[in-house]
């Protein structure tokens, strides 16, 4: 018996009307368990015509975890002049962290929330598309509003034993962690629903 696939149920928004951001994202799109691209270069598997946008912008990166039979989740922040924002946390280059059920995504002024549903394929997973003509997060932080612009590339360390707020440490190893060893910093706590405007899906189709 053919084993169902995860399925991540993306929602996109941009304030802009009639932006033509969005002319190339399909409705679904199946994909192995290598790193799916974000961005706005000819090899992204998910290509947004931003000018701002990098060409490889984030990654959402599946693994298998020890001891678990479903896929997790990691997102990478991959633009060197851009943050991106992941459930209020601030990803640098080469950051990433854990993604949980929910999750509300920004970067370059796009609003996304991930809702991962999981399936028992390690083979591959699915992700369906939802352009939402509303905004996705009702008060997103301030800081999760501007570009990473004029702030310097290099900051004072924090004081021993101590980390900056909302700003994950560097990740120094593979993107695929090894079994046993975790390399990617979990998310402690979701957003409330109130938080997000739930888009309204069609009943989910066989995935055969």
């Amino acid at each position: 018996m053919e084993k169902p696939l995860t399925v991540l149920r993306v929602s996109l928004h941009h304030p802009t009307p009639g932006l033509a951001a969005f002319a190339n994202v399909p409705q679904r799109l199946q994909h192995d368990t290598s790193p799916l691209l974000v961005g706005r270069g000819p090899d992204a598997h998910l290509r947004l015509e931003l000018p701002h946008l990098s060409r490889r912008h984030l990654s959402l990166e599946p693994y298998l975890e020890k001891g678990s039979a479903l896929l997790t989740f990691n997102l990478k922040a991959l633009s060197r002049k851009s943050c991106v924002w992941v459930n209020g946390l601030t990803l640098r280059f080469l950051e990433q962290v854990t993604l949980s059920t929910v999750n509300r995504v920004t970067f370059s002024g796009i609003q996304m929330v991930v809702h991962i549903e999981g399936g028992t394929s390690l083979e591959a997973f699915v992700c369906c598309f939802h352009l939402s003509p509303s905004p996705l997060i009702d008060r997103p932080q301030a800081e999760e509003t501007d570009e990473w612009e004029g702030v310097p590339q290099e900051r004072p360390p924090p004081a021993s034993g101590q980390q900056a707020p909302g700003h994950l440490g560097f990740l120094h190893g593979p993107s695929q962690p090894s079994p046993g060893r975790a390399t990617e910093t979990q998310l402690q706590r979701e957003p409330p629903d109130s938080a997000l405007h739930q888009p309204r899906w069609p009943p989910r189709a066989s995935l055969g």
